[in-house]
């Protein structure tokens, strides 16, 4: 393992952690209104994340804690977490704020619609995106089907985002699923199951190690 590894880590550990989304032909929240998963790197365990569904005014608000630590032997090389809480109306995007820390180094964003596009917000500017464009954060399949930006840095994703219907959850869970294929800037597999709601994960970091989300 080397220095490299930690920033390609927190890169594609936030497109597939830092937030939430459900399945082929809707998004569903789960019953129980939460989420928790179990992140691995290869194998080991290295962290949690929780997702945590409301309603408010007619709005759903969706509320996503990540917390991961990475270390060489006894010496962390990486501590990262993630907190978000988006809103959406109807199917509809329309708010997400985030707060992520990567070794101590803090990020913030607003996202927010404005004069038919929307606007967001990041420590580092403002970015304008198109009006459809909702956060990749993966509890919600149906975000897969429109433009897709990176929950952390606001950035716009060039990926491509493929249903597989048919499907079977990965091991060790067990049973029918929809699967969502991205690729591109991005390389990662949602698994949804029967009722929609967002089961697993895996996805390639750029030191070719394995990423994996196991709902508990």
């Amino acid at each position: 393992m080397t220095k490299s590894i930690p920033s390609g880590l927190h890169r594609r550990a936030l497109l597939a952690a830092a937030g939430l989304f459900a399945s082929g032909a809707h998004a569903s929240p789960p019953r129980d209104g939460r989420l928790q998963f179990a992140v691995f790197r290869n194998g080991a365990h290295i962290g949690e994340q929780d997702v945590v569904f409301s309603r408010a005014e007619g709005a759903q608000k969706v509320t996503s804690a990540v917390a991961m630590s990475v270390h060489l032997g006894p010496v962390p090389i990486l501590r990262y977490e993630h907190h978000a809480i988006e809103q959406w109306r109807e199917g509809r995007f329309e708010r997400l704020e985030t707060r992520t820390s990567t070794n101590g180094k803090a990020e913030n964003l607003t996202a927010a619609h404005e004069d038919n596009s929307l606007r967001i917000e990041t420590t580092a500017g403002v970015v304008r995106a198109p009006d459809a464009a909702a956060p990749l954060t993966h509890w919600n399949a149906e975000a897969m089907r429109g433009p897709l930006f990176n929950p952390q840095t606001g950035k716009m994703l060039k990926v491509i985002c493929v249903r597989h219907l048919g499907d079977r959850l990965p091991p060790p869970l067990s049973g029918a699923a929809t699967r969502w294929a991205v690729t591109g800037e991005a390389q990662i597999e949602d698994w949804y199951d029967e009722d929609g709601v967002w089961t697993a994960l895996r996805g390639r970091l750029p030191d070719h190690s394995l990423l994996e989300y196991r709902r508990t």
